[in-house]
């Protein structure tokens, strides 16, 4: 292993890879100005082929999610021994990510918890569209596909008075604030119709 550069803060960090091109870099969370968060998000976005180990004194969840997140491929308490740390180093360097256990349960169990969120977000919406008549419920069908007004009052037989009041209906019932987010809503719930 060469040792290429230090830095001292994350902007140095971010313009020592863009002059080495490293193909590992330890960081270090917390430092002035860019914090290592913010500078491990920028070097995996400009250069994805170097990989990031990512070290602190501090053992916060928070900063190995945010870590993880920004694209590093390691998260390691400074407490980590040298050969722990020399190991990672040639593991991700190989293309691997190396986690501690105690963050990887924690990672486990966020990911549960946040599906299990997911489910229960998808499930009152979808309960949500119970209270839309057949008709409604017809129109938001309509809207997902892109429908105009004029299109909706042809498909089903409307007149542009009803299938605006039905739109209104829609939108009040489900709390939407316009098409777009009747799109989104739909396309969340994979309800979307063939238009």
């Amino acid at each position: 292993m060469t040792v290429l550069a230090e830095a001292s803060s994350g902007a140095e960090a971010i313009a020592a890879c863009q002059t080495h091109r490293p193909d590992v870099v330890l960081m270090d969370v917390r430092m002035p100005g860019v914090d290592g968060i913010a500078a491990t998000r920028e070097i995996t976005t400009t250069h994805p082929a170097t990989k990031i180990v990512v070290l602190t004194s501090f053992d916060v969840d928070q900063y190995a999610f945010g870590a993880l997140e920004a694209g590093a491929s390691a998260f390691f308490l400074k407490t980590v021994t040298p050969e722990r740390l020399i190991d990672a180093i040639r593991t991700v360097h190989r293309g691997d990510a190396v986690v501690e256990p105690r963050i990887t349960r924690k990672l486990i169990e966020h990911a549960f918890l946040e599906q299990a969120r997911i489910q229960r977000s998808v499930q009152t919406q979808r309960s949500a569209l119970d209270v839309l008549s057949p008709r409604e419920h017809d129109v938001f069908l309509a809207i997902a596909t892109g429908m105009t007004n004029a299109e909706i009052s042809e498909r089903l037989f409307l007149s542009p008075a009803t299938v605006k009041s039905h739109i209104n209906k829609v939108f009040s019932k489900l709390g939407l604030r316009d098409r777009v987010h009747a799109v989104i809503l739909a396309h969340r719930l994979g309800i979307t119709a063939e238009r």
